[in-house]
């Protein structure tokens, strides 16, 4: 047991090193994509960046679909995953930065869209449950089980088509530099393929070693989804964000978060079923996690309201929010709590 424990830690950490590096290599070469085609900031955050820092993420849950057959696991992954960039990234930023300022753009706007995203995916998982119930709701399971096809998972990918449209109309009134620096674009493209490929690779490593700790501690895959996948796939979110902070770029470290987090779950979640063609979704599990989400979510919307920043001791609040959220997690894998039901 100890051999195996050794070799699953070695294949997480060198399945996280590994989505670093390849990572940092799609960012370098989107930024420079989108400052080539004239891309105004806010939109290089909120969608250039934000979807090539959530190749991870994406990755993970058609991995964990198609190879390992375990949506549950690839879910887990994006919604701990959305947890971890919503607090610990701002909070790391805001900390390392002393402090993050925000604008009324990013508030009103990615934060609000972000809002209806989780609803967006709330909704799609409960329509599974009203109409492809796995069992009759009063068989006495306790459990709320539905199967989400395709056409359903169409419905979040829609809406981040309605995103991007948004983003879209902000280039229109965007003016373009006169000069994009000496860029090779066809190398920059070059660059970016392999940086998918090498990231894929570094993510089957991570699914890997989750599903091996979950077999090692005889825990539910959720629980390291939540853990050892999600921190391993944000890992790349949070050093774009960081590095955007301490270069007074507040707006696109929140921005890069909030948008990345949008994908997650418009595109990611809906990538894993379109994958398998349909999935089952357990209800009573999905709901509390995303009720937590939310409250996160409403949160962050509240600090940033309040004076357009992020504080030093507000993102230490929002740290201490996160350990709160990892703690519930580890008594409801050990039963110490029941308030997510079969997890």
């Amino acid at each position: 047991m100890l051999a195996a424990f050794a070799w699953y830690v070695a294949l997480a950490v060198g399945g996280t090193a590994v989505v670093w590096k390849g990572s940092s290599t799609l960012e370098r070469s989107s930024e420079r994509l989108a400052t080539w085609y004239g891309l105004p900031r806010a939109v290089q955050g909120a969608v250039v960046v934000a979807v090539g820092s959530s190749f991870p993420e994406l990755s993970s849950v058609v991995i964990a679909t198609w190879l390992h057959g375990t949506f549950d696991l690839g879910v887990s992954a994006i919604i701990g995953s959305a947890v971890f960039n919503l607090l610990v990234i701002p909070a790391l930023s805001g900390i390392l930065a002393d402090g993050v300022e925000a604008d009324r753009t990013l508030v009103y706007k990615e934060a609000q869209f972000y809002m209806i995203a989780v609803s967006v995916i709330v909704i799609t998982f409960a329509l599974a449950v009203i109409y492809n119930p796995v069992l009759p709701l009063d068989s006495g399971s306790g459990q709320l089980s539905g199967v989400v096809t395709r056409p359903m998972a169409l419905v979040p990918v829609a809406f981040y088509g309605v995103y991007v449209f948004t983003q879209y109309q902000d280039t229109q009134d965007h003016v373009t530099p006169d000069s994009t620096g000496d860029i090779d674009l066809l190398r920059q493209w070059g660059a970016l393929a392999v940086s998918l490929v090498v990231i894929a690779v570094a993510v089957e490593g991570l699914v890997t070693s989750a599903r091996g700790f979950s077999r090692l501690f005889d825990t539910p895959d959720f629980l390291w989804g939540l853990t050892i996948i999600a921190a391993g796939t944000s890992l790349p979110d949070t050093l774009v964000s960081v590095r955007a902070a301490r270069a007074d770029r507040g707006v696109v470290s929140l921005a890069n978060v909030l948008g990345s987090n949008v994908f997650d779950l418009l595109v990611a979640v809906p990538a894993g079923v379109l994958v398998a063609g349909r999935v089952t979704v357990n209800f009573a599990v999905a709901v509390p996690l995303l009720g937590f989400l939310t409250l996160a979510t409403v949160v962050v919307f509240g600090v940033l309201r309040t004076e357009l920043a992020l504080s030093k001791g507000e993102s230490w609040g929002l740290l201490v929010i996160y350990l709160l959220f990892i703690a519930w997690m580890v008594l409801e894998t050990f039963d110490v709590t029941n308030t997510v039901p079969g997890a």
